[in-house]
């Protein structure tokens, strides 16, 4: 069985710090019931980030991976520094085209395959120019419609300032 690996980048995060080290103030000398159960707060590049070198975040623009629960506009957190293994969902680029799939290998075959029924699997052939960019190791799905459209116009309008610039020039 292929064993993943996994390089650490210099990046230790703040992980090492426990309850007991966050520093409270307190003005009146008696400590508040509450402080006991006190902790801090999320920080989500600790709690989905591996490697921070080799992490890249990629927009899923198809719903060929539906069945993995992947559809389109969900973002991708892709860590680059994992090798693809069978079963792992990675970022490839077969003959020049960047696609989002899942990586079967067997003995003397190995194919890219769609979890969606309207998608073909793909066969990566002796001559095909393949690479795998990346691994998938997490996908954020927005669900709320407010945030959603509000990325949308966000993009919309850093499109729209980006087309200004070429313009102007």
């Amino acid at each position: 069985m292929d064993r993943d690996s996994f390089y650490n980048s210099a990046y230790k995060g703040t992980k090492s710090f426990k309850q007991q080290e966050v520093i409270t103030a307190n003005a009146t000398g008696f400590g508040a019931a509450a402080d006991d159960f006190m902790e801090r707060g999320i920080d989500l590049n600790e709690q989905l980030i591996m490697n921070k070198p080799a992490t890249f975040f990629f927009r899923m623009n198809s719903d060929a991976m539906e069945g993995a629960c992947i559809h389109a506009g969900d973002i991708l957190i892709v860590d680059r520094s994992i090798k693809a293994a069978n079963g792992k969902i990675i970022v490839a680029i077969i003959n020049g085209e960047l696609m989002v799939r899942r990586y079967e290998h067997s003995f003397n075959k190995a194919t890219l395959c769609a979890e969606n029924k309207r998608f073909k699997d793909i066969a990566i052939e002796e001559f095909s120019q393949f690479h795998c960019w990346g691994v998938v190791t997490c996908v954020i799905h927005m669900i709320e419609p407010a945030l959603m459209s509000y990325h949308k116009k966000a993009s919309a309008e850093q499109e729209k300032s980006v087309a200004e610039k070429y313009i102007r020039w």
